[in-house]
């Protein structure tokens, strides 16, 4: 920010520091719901409550706002607008519930994304568990992040995580989902490395019990994963 400003642009930051200009405080995660106040200078300009669950939708909800105060819209109207927003596809988007277990579906592809989407998801999951499978998403990304996909991962109660979904680029037969699964915090019993999608489902439905959230993470194909486990759970 401080080199975009001494180039002259107009720069507005937002977060929990205190050397955001809009600045979030008492930040509150509960549920499906997000709840903090926001600051400008020191000013306390009102309690902001999302009906979306997560951190860093929250942040992104405050840039949001940012940009609606600097063109001139109230704090008020602005909070009330973002507080009726229920989210998009494929970000913490809930495909269903069976058998007291809820399905998730969300884009997330990056560490940080993965690391916030679970943070969410155990806010949503209460006192159930949380069962994440992965789809690494580019041969590219997965040789240079892999590893900390995995880490990630390991906030999560089971996982499951499927091989890399290759898109613009050709296959590396040393860069698979298997860098993903092997960094993964949590016993080995809790880790399972599958081949493909039908896969993916069977182990999430035989993983999941009542109570607990699932939830499908990656920006490939794997998005039809949520719906094939609603469907066994369904069944069975």
């Amino acid at each position: 920010a401080r080199q975009a400003r001494a180039q002259g642009l107009d720069v507005v930051t937002v977060g929990e520091s205190p050397d955001a200009d809009l600045r979030i405080h008492d930040l509150v995660l509960d549920g499906s719901t997000s709840t903090c106040r926001v600051f400008r200078a020191g000013t306390d300009l009102g309690e902001l409550r999302l009906r979306i669950p997560g951190r860093h939708y929250v942040l992104d909800a405050v840039a949001a706002l940012a940009m609606g105060l600097r063109l001139g819209f109230a704090f008020d109207a602005l909070a009330e607008g973002l507080g009726r927003f229920t989210g998009t596809g494929r970000r913490m988007e809930l495909k269903g519930e069976v058998a007291g277990i809820r399905v998730y579906d969300s884009y997330a592809h990056h560490p940080v994304e993965i690391r916030g989407d679970l943070e969410a998801a155990r806010a949503l999951a209460g006192e159930g568990r949380v069962v994440a499978a992965f789809q690494p998403h580019l041969v590219s990304r997965t040789r240079i992040f892999g590893e900390a996909m995995g880490v990630a991962l390991g906030a999560a109660d089971d996982v499951v995580v499927l091989d890399v979904y290759v898109a613009r680029e050709d296959p590396d037969p040393s860069v698979t989902g298997r860098v993903v699964a092997d960094a993964v915090p949590l016993p080995a019993d809790r880790v399972a490395y599958v081949d493909g999608l039908d896969e993916a489902a069977h182990a999430l439905a035989e993983r999941a019990r009542p109570g607990d959230l699932v939830i499908t993470l990656g920006a490939g194909d794997i998005t039809g994963v949520g719906p094939q486990v609603l469907d066994l759970l369904g069944g069975a």
